[in-house]
């Protein structure tokens, strides 16, 4: 049945105004009129079909947002692309008034006032040649467990596993933040250069920060680009971790149907709220079933994120960390055991990409997850577990 396109002007938070665009379904035009506006800005449009796959109360892979169709071509777009560049958070948000209510969920009370066993450090230390000053977090005992945060995010992102009892009672679980992003400080000078991450820059910043710390046979395990990162790792550095765990791990992201989004630069002009077009950008690629408390937490920390480090970041995702080049063959998964876990929807590393990358070096295992998309630590942490927990037992032996 096609969904009631009427709903999407009332959806609109009131702070939010002055929007006009049409949504055509098929040879039907439905305009959108958000406050006082002109004329429409852009037109969305797709097949009564997918309308109907959109507005399903799980919709299937690909169809779960309004970005992640024009990504996989499903909608096109014609009309202002800036415009559309500039409302991706708040298009995303309309847009699930064409879907059935969900039932409100009631945030579980704390009760009495608990410190968490998590203890935040900064670590001071030298890369490539700059003084920089590292922000980390841990908990636990046992088998150094070092986590890779997502591109443009921070280690917040594992703030569930800082806090789960049955993982820290044999894994000492180290976070850090790379430097510009979270509570990690850009080096001195930053102001005078551009941010961009590089293969080289990633490789050893990891290093030193384990070097610092004097970790012992450590397990590394990264999301996105610290999925690739993971890869890297192993190539340079395999004799030194006892295992790497990739989520969203591939050789490559899919760049999606339509770049245009990309060649505007949405994420980081003047014209645009860099941060929130991060978030409206990312938000396509978690699963529509994860909680919407862990969502938006996870979108939250890619609004404050500093300005041109999401983008900077991507140049490592989709140019200097691809592993296109035959640089795999070098990748001995007997002597640093590879374990790949990823989610169903995600729309960048899929699982196609990550079934691909599997069989090229013979991963000591790999695992799609259902119910979960990119960012399976944060978005939900209580079905990412089922998952990490049997690889953890494997290596811990």
């Amino acid at each position: 049945m096609q969904p009631d396109f009427r709903k999407l002007a009332l959806q609109a938070p009131s702070r939010r105004s002055g929007l006009s665009f049409v949504v055509r379904s098929g040879a039907e035009r439905i305009p959108v009129v958000i406050g006082a506006s002109a004329d429409a800005a852009f037109t969305l449009i797709a097949s009564p079909e997918t309308w109907t796959s959109f507005a399903e109360r799980v919709p299937p892979v690909g169809y779960q947002s309004i970005v992640g169709m024009v990504r996989m071509g499903y909608l096109r777009v014609e009309g202002d692309m800036l415009a559309f560049g500039q409302n991706l958070l708040f298009l995303e948000q309309i847009f699930t008034a064409l879907r059935p209510a969900t039932p409100v969920e009631k945030p579980s009370a704390v009760g009495t006032p608990t410190i968490e066993p998590v203890i935040g450090r900064y670590l001071r230390l030298d890369l490539n040649g700059k003084p920089h000053r590292l922000y980390f977090e841990e908990a636990g005992q046992g088998i150094p467990l070092v986590c890779l945060h997502t591109a443009g995010a921070d280690g917040r992102q594992f703030r569930a596993l800082l806090n789960d009892v049955e993982i820290t009672r044999r894994f000492r679980v180290l976070v850090f933040d790379l430097p510009w992003h979270g509570k990690s400080s850009p080096p001195p000078g930053f102001e005078r250069e551009t941010y961009r991450l590089t293969t080289d820059l990633y490789v050893d910043t990891a290093m030193a920060f384990c070097r610092a710390l004097g970790l012992e046979r450590p397990v590394v395990m990264g999301c996105s680009i610290g999925g690739r990162a993971v890869l890297h790792l192993g190539l340079r550095h395999g004799d030194y971790f006892r295992a790497a765990i990739g989520l969203q791990s591939a050789t490559h992201a899919d760049p999606g149907a339509d770049t245009r989004l990309r060649d505007l630069g949405v994420l980081h002009r003047p014209d645009v709220h860099g941060q929130e077009a991060a978030a409206g950008s990312v938000a396509c690629l978690i699963s529509p079933t994860s909680p919407e408390t862990e969502k938006w937490e996870t979108l939250w920390h890619y609004m404050q994120g500093g300005p041109g480090v999401f983008l900077g970041d991507l140049h490592y995702y989709f140019t200097d960390g691809d592993l296109r080049n035959g640089l795999l063959d070098g990748l001995d998964t007997k002597r640093c055991p590879l374990h790949l876990l990823t989610g169903e929807y995600d729309l960048s590393a899929t699982p196609e990409l990550t079934a691909e990358l599997a069989k090229l070096v013979k991963a000591t295992s790999f695992q799609v997850m259902e119910g979960l998309g990119h960012f399976p630590m944060s978005e939900s942490p209580g079905q990412f577990r089922r998952y990490l927990l049997p690889v953890l037992e494997r290596i811990a032996g």
